[in-house]
């Protein structure tokens, strides 16, 4: 094979290899993170203490409560007003998102909602993903209780059913999860199996090494932009402003591991090509030191009568 083909060769399979790379990584930190439950619950432990998500979380429990208190007051002839509760309940709601309690409970309603998620991926069933209220509920039900304000008992603790995926949305996940478990796999492996091939074929490798890590490094740096698009674009699409600070948080600690992971590939990349750099400066002074040094002219000698 000639060293023109070998190049040829050896350039188009690094350049795949790269273009593998960020694709790979991100099938990888889904299908290996975010789809693994208690790495996920782990990722979503610290927001229980983040305020924007604590609000986000107290209004939907707090909505929640007072539906059912206003109708279970209203159809009580003798019971006060049904927004004379409401000051309380938000209180003793606000209050609870600022316990241990509530963190307990966090962890647990995203273990839940995970693994209802993942049931709900993994067979072929056409239904909705739910998660009940009723753990929350009852907690803030007994701090009321605790604090001796009236009407406490009589808020209702039933299993409440919030949805979190339509069963529309889910068939249509079910195909994309799918993928992402054979390509979370196969695209890393592909794309380390084809860098290798190119560095074997290419006529000079030290070469082939320093491009496929500055191919690396591009593609972490494509990644860590896609990233940074996406949070841009997602807070966009929530209509109202007041959730996307809870929004933000959220996607920042979902994709936490895959931005550490394309900063990862940005600096070995540009690490490996800078020691390859070196080592070939290196070389080219070693042999420019070998090569052995010219004799000096001799001068002509005069020729004596």
């Amino acid at each position: 094979m000639s060293t023109r083909l070998r190049n040829a060769l050896s350039a188009a399979l690094i350049a795949l290899s790269c273009l593998l790379v960020p694709f790979g990584a991100l099938a990888a930190c889904v299908t290996y993170g975010l789809a693994d439950t208690g790495r996920y619950v782990t990722a979503m432990a610290p927001l229980a203490a983040d305020p924007a998500v604590q609000g986000a979380v107290a209004d939907s429990v707090e909505g929640g409560i007072l539906d059912e208190v206003d109708d279970r007051l209203e159809a009580s002839s003798a019971a006060p007003e049904p927004g004379s509760v409401r000051p309380f309940v938000d209180d003793a709601v606000r209050s609870f998102t600022r316990t241990d309690a509530f963190r307990t409970a966090w962890d647990a309603g995203n273990r839940a909602v995970h693994d209802a998620v993942l049931r709900a991926l993994r067979d072929d069933r056409e239904r909705a993903v739910t998660v009940d209220l009723a753990p929350i509920t009852a907690q803030v039900k007994r701090r009321l209780t605790d604090d001796h304000v009236g009407l406490a008992e009589r808020i209702p603790v039933e299993h409440t059913e919030v949805p979190v995926l339509p069963a529309d949305e889910v068939a249509r996940l079910r195909k994309g999860y799918d993928v992402l478990e054979v390509a979370g796999f196969w695209l890393p492996v592909s794309a380390a199996v084809l860098a290798t091939a190119g560095i074997a074929v290419a006529a000079c490798r030290r070469r082939a090494v320093t491009a496929t890590a500055l191919g690396t490094a591009l593609g972490g740096a494509f990644l860590a932009l896609a990233v940074a698009i996406g949070r841009r674009l997602t807070l966009a699409d929530i209509g109202e402003a007041a959730h996307r600070p809870a929004a933000g948080a959220i996607y920042d600690a979902l994709t936490q591991t895959l931005r550490t992971v394309s900063w990862l590939l940005v600096v070995l990349g540009l690490a490996v090509a800078l020691v390859c750099r070196f080592t070939e400066f290196l070389a080219r002074r070693r042999r420019a030191s070998a090569a052995p040094a010219a004799d000096p002219a001799q001068e002509p000698t005069r020729a004596r009568v």
